[in-house]
């Protein structure tokens, strides 16, 4: 038997679709299971790709059947079941072995997994995957944090199967232990911000000015075909316009508005407070998906609390595009400066526009705009900041006055819109030279004696209040 150039242990929908994704690129690829009667229906279903496909009932035949040093993907859920795993298998490696963890996993989990794998001579890879069941299958956006030995195995295999965007792999070696899983999670935290984006402009148009979903699914389609094209504007054209198989009406119309997360997007947020960064249209996405769990109490309140609204102008097509672009750049440049702020703290040395580039296919948030990230970043930026770059400056300045008109529009009608309203703020703060947190420090140092900076003397003062 020809030993397996890489174990994937977990046949789920992502397991089973890398799998089959290595075994389409020629790799020799071992499989398989906890519940062993997954194994037999995956193989069959395999078809000509079986050929390079060996599966094994059991860890210990699974690991002997992998060429050294060894590659195993773990696809299985990052928390107690890791801890688990990597107990159960660590005995049965050599010096040298790899095992990655491919599920969503909180960076600290990776960070704290990795040091205790080098403790017994292996390693362990934290790798993020984004694009979903398709992307897994047919190339997935894959963000690797590990050691320069593991890479030297995985490149290979990732750069193979992960997605391209003309002709450049959207899978790379981003640094050691969490950084990979960091990046991941930083990458949903912008898909958050993005998501709800585009339903803060779907609500406004639905709701003040009595568009029917069809037709914003026609806006979303043409924007799709110039700079705002991305997979969510994509995907959201496409929604809008599908009918209920049912009832024959717009499938929007018949699902509840209660959203799901996993717990990434409220990583992000955590994080970012953590390391004293703004992540405010993340954090908005955050809270707006916990608000839209509470669907009672949202249904009473409607009846109870007044908004006093007045008549909104409806803004144009051309008002929305562009203020869906500047809160989608604000958006990312947060992100970016959470990833920049992780990487001092974490001695990581990201390269911010690599970063950009393998989020340009196979991911979430793919988009144009990464383009022109990319291309900022390996250009001039004023104080190291995304926005202040020459090309996301001109996109900012020539479009932050529609964002003002669309969320002037919505506040007047009362429709939230707390990711593009954050945004701007976030974006009328980091403009601004002279704020108000002189203010706040005569407070700090009336109420705690904290002490201030003055304009005119180097030092620290007190005021008057202290005699």
């Amino acid at each position: 038997m020809d030993l397996a150039q890489i174990g994937v242990y977990g046949l789920g929908t992502m397991g089973s679709a890398l799998a089959l994704n290595m075994a389409d690129h020629g790799f020799k690829v071992a499989v398989t299971n906890r519940e062993i009667d997954w194994i037999k229906p995956f193989i069959d279903e395999a078809g000509n790709l079986a050929k390079n496909l060996t599966s094994f009932d059991d860890l210990e035949s699974f690991v002997l059947g992998l060429a050294k040093p060894r590659v195993i993907l773990f696809m299985i859920p990052s928390t107690k079941p890791m801890d688990m795993m990597i107990k159960a298998v660590s005995p049965l490696l050599d010096e040298g072995d790899t095992i990655i963890d491919g599920g969503n996993a909180n960076f600290h989990d990776t960070r704290r997994r990795s040091a205790l794998m080098a403790e017994q001579n292996l390693h362990f890879v934290g790798m993020g995957v984004s694009g979903g069941e398709n992307g897994a299958r047919n190339g997935p956006s894959m963000m690797v944090g590990g050691s320069d030995h593991s890479w030297t195995q995985l490149k290979p295999i990732l750069q193979a199967i992960s997605a391209k965007h003309q002709n450049d792999p959207c899978a790379d070696h981003l640094g050691p232990d969490g950084a990979g899983h960091f990046v991941k999670t930083v990458h949903n935290g912008i898909e958050y911000a993005d998501m709800q984006g585009i339903a803060e402009i779907y609500m406004l148009l639905r709701d003040a000015a009595n568009w029917s979903p069809e037709k914003i699914g026609k806006l979303f389609e043409g924007w799709n075909d110039g700079p705002l094209a991305s997979y969510l504007v994509e995907i959201s054209a496409a929604v809008l316009q599908a009918k209920d198989s049912i009832t024959g009406n717009p499938i929007t119309e018949i699902i509840v508005d209660q959203a799901g997360q996993k717990g990434t997007g409220r990583w992000t947020a955590i994080e970012a407070l953590k390391l004293g960064q703004s992540g405010s249209a993340i954090e908005a996405a955050v809270g707006a998906r916990a608000w839209s769990s509470e669907k009672q109490t949202r249904e009473v309140a409607q009846s109870m609390l007044k908004a006093q609204t007045s008549a909104a102008n409806i803004p144009t097509n051309d008002d929305l595009a562009a203020a869906f672009m500047v809160t989608r750049i604000l958006g990312h440049a947060q992100g970016f400066r959470v990833l920049k702020a992780a990487s001092d703290e974490y001695d990581w040395s990201l390269d911010m526009a690599r970063i950009a580039e393998i989020w340009r296919a196979g991911c979430i948030i793919r988009s144009a705009l990464l383009d022109d990230i990319s291309e900022a970043f390996q250009g001039s930026l004023p104080q190291g900041e995304l926005i202040l770059a020459p090309v996301i400056r001109e996109i900012l300045n020539t479009g932050i006055g529609s964002l003002r008109r669309v969320v002037s529009a919505a506040i007047s009608a009362g429709i939230p819109v707390p990711v593009m309203s954050g945004a701007l703020a976030w974006y009328d703060s980091i403009r601004t030279a002279r704020g108000a947190a002189n203010m706040i420090q005569a407070q700090r140092d009336f109420f705690g004696a904290h002490g201030f900076k003055r304009v005119d003397q180097d030092g620290n003062f007190h005021g008057p209040w202290w005699g």
